[in-house]
């Protein structure tokens, strides 16, 4: 399942930022809301997290759960200890066991961001290399002796809960316990299922564990504020809201997660991310153990491939060659898209195809944005952006810290223009606005050679925030205040006071061919929202502007893409790309390695024994194999107090 995510998050569960996605109409760029951080796939348990002996206990909530440090891990040379005693490529090599040493050092990650992340810490962090010793010695200097298992002082066993669920990470758990035993460390397992471990009281939520094991997946937006501030504790007096479930409370790296959080500098951004890892890998609260294994394969004669971790491989399909001069190239997929219009349907083979139809706004390449529609991203450090100090008093509409907009009123909370959060008591009070102006890209064309225009921009707009259109989330479009669409290619968008979405530079609104006249006669521009969802010309057939033509959807067993003549970049050199639906994934890499398939994808390939046939064929020369580390990334938690 971590392969279907790419940018897509399985359970949303954290603040609201915007990652702008490819809509079908025209590879429209539909912004979408998703959620900060996100547990994905059935994974398994969280782990006790602790802070070093520098917890703070307030007297409020001495008396409630969860405030009494952890008799063991509450001491941060235990935590390290086990972070020390862990050989994370032995865990790898448990469940890919086909990698190279060398691809496993790759999956290695050493604090919540994969080493490519813009944000990543290069400096002042802590590592822990696999060094047995040095994790006994640890464990001998915080008063746990003898063997097997040691015991303290007061004769008790070191002994841990481990709580976990999917069979994936009880195959590199069962190693990760004996390592744990090399140490003297027991750790007893608990194989939860998912119902409970993710459930919403239960397992994670109410902090219901010891040793936890699940994952997170990584955006080109760090995030992080519910998960690592000292205010995201859950508990039962904040009726368990938030996702520090280790219980991490470090005032250093609390206010520099927020101040991350609360500014658009990315400069400063960086500054503060680099002391949160700092802190976050020196605490040892939560053991980062690898990135899953993303594989993708393709034929030889195949050139310019380009498989990455946070973007899909048909991004570039305009740069497609093919070495033998031939004009048709075959994907495989063993799912089919349900509908190509991106606003009501986010799968991974749906995204796939949408992008040979459209211009995005933006690629995501390497956990960060890179411009393709936009003419250059538009940041306040270039000026199509400003962030500015406005008063707003009661009654004025304003973006609240639980992601709505309100009318101001007492009693409501808010952050301040210098990043204080309040309630509202009365007056007048500064807060940040956004406006951010859009300037697109001359000579993008539909299929029909019609140009893109303002009116395009503007149906966009009308219909992805109308409640009627099906849209999953208009949390997005209720942020914005107003949109003044300028010209054919630029338009400005002022937020609500208060919003400060950390992707305001990607562009926001998509686009939709206002012109087209659809079978019925009607124009698409006067159709309703609510009828969208039932039009062909937006759910089977949508015009393109991108480099390919929809031509033929035979449901159950292919589609066939044709070059656009009026792609804005000139006709591509691979004439036709058919899209063949096949039943399994087995007869998906047969037919790859006869021929008759020349792309698999990670939405295909998944992360089973096929994955291994294809990594041996690419060694052997039949193929070109793929290993790339998915934003999908393992940890262990570690609880730091107990009920």
């Amino acid at each position: 399942m971590a392969s279907f995510t790419k940018r897509i998050i399985a359970v949303a569960m954290v603040m609201a930022m915007v990652i702008p996605m490819l809509a079908a109409c025209g590879g429209t760029a539909q912004p979408q809301v998703v959620r900060e951080t996100v547990v994905v796939v059935q994974t398994a348990e969280p782990v006790r997290e602790t802070v070093r002996e520098t917890v703070v206990v307030t007297e409020e909530v001495k008396a409630e759960q969860y405030t009494t440090p952890h008799p063991i891990l509450s001491d941060v040379r235990v935590r390290q200890a086990i972070a020390y005693c862990t050989n994370r490529p032995e865990l790898i090599q448990s469940v890919y066991p086909y990698l190279t040493p060398e691809q496993q050092q790759e999956l290695l990650m050493d604090t919540f961001l994969p080493k490519a992340h813009w944000a990543a810490a290069k400096e002042n962090i802590t590592t822990y290399p696999f060094d047995p010793d040095k994790g006994k010695a640890l464990l001998e200097e915080a008063g746990w002796t003898g063997s097997p298992i040691r015991t303290n002082a007061n004769g008790d066993a070191l002994a841990l809960s481990f709580t976990t669920n999917a069979q994936f990470r009880q195959t590199w758990s069962a190693v990760f316990i004996r390592q744990m035993e090399a140490c003297g460390i027991q750790v007893i397992p608990t194989y939860a299922p998912a119902s409970w471990w993710f459930g919403s009281s239960t397992g994670l939520r109410r902090r219901d564990f010891e040793l936890g094991a699940f994952a997170w997946v990584g955006q080109a937006d760090p995030g992080g504020q519910t998960l690592y501030a000292c205010n995201q504790i859950p508990l039962p007096s904040n009726n368990w809201e938030g996702q520090n479930y280790m219980g991490w409370c470090n005032e250093r790296a609390s206010r520099a997660i927020i101040a991350a959080n609360n500014t658009l500098d990315r400069a400063e951004r960086i500054r503060q991310y680099a002391i949160v890892q700092e802190e976050f890998t020196k605490d040892m609260v939560s053991l980062p153990l690898f990135n899953r294994l993303e594989a993708y394969a393709a034929s030889n004669r195949l050139v310019n491939f380009k498989p990455n971790p946070t973007e899909y491989y048909t991004a570039n399909a305009d740069e497609w060659e093919l070495t033998d001069n031939g004009d048709t190239i075959v994907l495989g997929f063993t799912q089919e898209p349900q509908t190509m219009w991106s606003l009501i349907e986010s799968a991974a083979v749906q995204r796939v195809a949408v992008n040979l139809l459209g211009v995005p706004s933006t690629t995501t390449y390497d956990y960060d944005y890179q411009p393709v529609g936009l003419d250059g991203l538009s940041t306040i450090e270039n000026g199509r952006a400003q962030n500015v100090d406005v008063e707003v008093k009661e009654g004025d509409i304003v973006w609240t810290t639980d992601g709505e907009a309100k009318p101001l009123a007492p009693g409501v909370e808010i952050t301040t223009a210098d990043g204080q959060t309040i309630t509202y008591q009365g007056g007048t009070v500064k807060m940040k606005q956004l406006t951010v102006t859009d300037k697109w890209i001359s000579g993008i064309k539909w299929e029909d050679g019609e140009p893109l225009k303002k009116a395009d921009f503007e149906l966009a707009y009308k219909i992805n925030c109308d409640p009627a259109s099906g849209a999953t989330s208009l949390t997005f479009c209720n942020s914005i205040a107003k949109v003044d669409f300028t010209s054919d290619t630029e338009y400005t968008v002022t937020f609500h006071p208060g919003v400060q979405w950390p992707t305001y530079f990607t562009g926001s609104l998509g686009y939709y061919p206002s012109h087209q006249v659809l079978s019925d006669g009607r124009k698409l521009a006067d159709v309703p929202a609510a009828e969208w969802q039932t039009l062909p010309e937006i759910i089977e057939r949508p015009l393109s502007t991108g480099p390919y033509i929809l031509k033929e959807w035979v449901k159950g067993q292919s589609m066939t893409f044709e070059a656009n003549p009026n792609y804005y970049k000139g006709e591509v050199k691979i004439k036709r790309v058919i899209i063949k639906f096949i039943a399994d994934t087995n007869q998906a890499v047969a037919q790859l390695l006869t021929g008759e398939v020349d792309v698999l994808g990670s939405e295909t390939l998944g992360a089973g024994a096929e994955v291994q046939t294809v990594i041996e064929a690419g060694k052997e020369g039949k193929i070109q194999a793929f290993v790339v580390p998915s934003p999908t990334w393992e940890h262990i938690d570690m609880n730091l107090f107990t009920k």
